[in-house]
C-alpha cells in the first residue's frame, strides 16, 4: 500500500465468497487496523485495506 501513515484514510470493507463487498468503516489507518484485528480470523482472511491509490489484503499488510 503506497500510503501507509497513521492518519491517512481508507476504506476497510470485507469480500464475502459471494464477490459482495461490506465496508467495515471508513476513518483513518490506524483505526481500521485496530477494526480489523477485532475480527475473527475468517473474516480477516477477507478483509481489504483501500485507500485513494491502492488496496491491499489486510492480512498481507500484517505480514510484511
Amino acid at each position: 500500500m503506497r500510503t501507509t501513515y497513521d492518519s491517512a484514510t481508507v476504506r476497510l470493507y470485507y469480500l464475502g465468497d459471494d464477490g459482495g463487498a461490506t465496508t467495515l468503516m471508513y476513518g483513518p489507518l490506524s483505526e481500521a487496523l485496530r477494526v480489523a484485528e477485532q475480527q475473527t480470523q475468517e473474516t480477516q482472511d477477507g478483509l481489504y485495506l483501500a485507500t485513494d491509490n491502492d488496496v491491499v489484503a489486510y492480512l498481507d499488510l500484517i505480514e510484511s
